[in-house]
């Protein structure tokens, strides 16, 4: 895992395949499980990325021409 928001992307989405794939009840079940505590996280990542980058603009200057890391964006 890379700790980068294109990588919690790509978990988002297997996870929805996960749903779309589970062929009984109680695969569901767990699936959908699953799926609630994945976005919990995934919520709390994405809401930690925002006040990373909100806080890197509001300092200005050289900080605010730069990306935080964890947006997975490089500048080259």
């Amino acid at each position: 895992m890379s700790n980068k928001l294109p990588e919690l992307n790509t978990i988002l989405f297997k996870q929805l395949d996960r749903l779309m794939e589970a062929e009984t009840i109680e695969q569901l079940q767990s699936e959908m499980d699953r799926g609630k505590a994945v976005s919990a996280v995934a919520s709390q990542i994405i809401a930690n990325a925002k006040l990373v980058l909100e806080a890197q603009i509001a300092l200005g200057g050289d900080n605010a021409k730069q990306l935080p890391d964890m947006l997975g964006i490089t500048s080259e």
